[in-house]
C-alpha cells in the first residue's frame, strides 16, 4: 500500500513539473515591448526541449509588420513573400536538445494598431512539431510583442 501511495506522488509530481517546463519552454520573441512605427530588431529565442533537437523555426509575419533584413550567419533561412510583403521566415538551423537558440530579423513595427501576436512554428529531428500559435494563457501560447509609445 505504502509503495502504492509513494508512486501515486512521484507520478502526480512528475506530471506537475513536466506541465511547468512546458508552459515557460516556449518560442519567445525580444523586446516584448517595442514603440509603434518603429524599427526594432527582433530576437526570437527558441528552447528545444525534450530528446529531440530542432531542426526549423517558422515565424509569421503579421499584417502592419515589415521585415526589413533577416539575421543570423550560422543559420539559413527562407522568406515566403505575398507580392512584396514578406509573409514569414522560415529558419533550418541546429539547436541541440536542452539548449535554446536565438535567430533575429529587423521589423517596421505598425505605426498603430493592437500589440503585434505573432505565430511560430518549431520543427525537431524526431518529426514532431510544436506550434505556437494560441492567444496568451493557452497551451501554446504564440510571442506577443506591446506596442508602447516611448516615455
Amino acid at each position: 500500500m505504502r509503495r502504492s501511495i509513494a508512486l501515486s506522488c512521484l507520478l502526480f509530481l512528475a506530471a506537475s513539473f513536466g506541465h511547468l517546463s512546458a508552459a515557460y519552454a516556449h518560442v519567445t520573441l525580444r523586446p516584448a515591448e517595442a514603440p509603434p512605427g518603429a524599427t526594432t530588431t527582433y530576437t526570437v529565442r527558441v528552447p528545444s526541449e525534450g530528446d529531440s533537437a530542432t531542426t526549423s523555426v517558422e515565424l509569421e509575419i503579421p499584417a502592419g509588420v515589415t521585415v526589413l533584413s533577416v539575421e543570423g550567419p550560422n543559420d539559413k533561412y527562407e522568406i515566403k513573400k505575398s507580392g512584396d510583403r514578406i509573409t514569414s521566415i522560415l529558419w533550418k538551423t541546429s539547436i541541440p536538445a536542452g539548449e535554446r537558440g536565438e535567430l533575429t530579423f529587423v521589423a517596421q513595427n505598425p505605426a498603430a494598431g493592437a500589440d503585434i501576436a505573432w505565430k511560430a512554428h518549431q520543427v525537431y529531428a524526431d518529426g514532431t512539431r510544436a506550434d505556437w500559435v494560441e492567444p496568451k494563457g493557452g497551451k501554446r501560447p504564440g510571442p506577443i510583442t506591446v506596442l508602447k509609445a516611448a516615455q
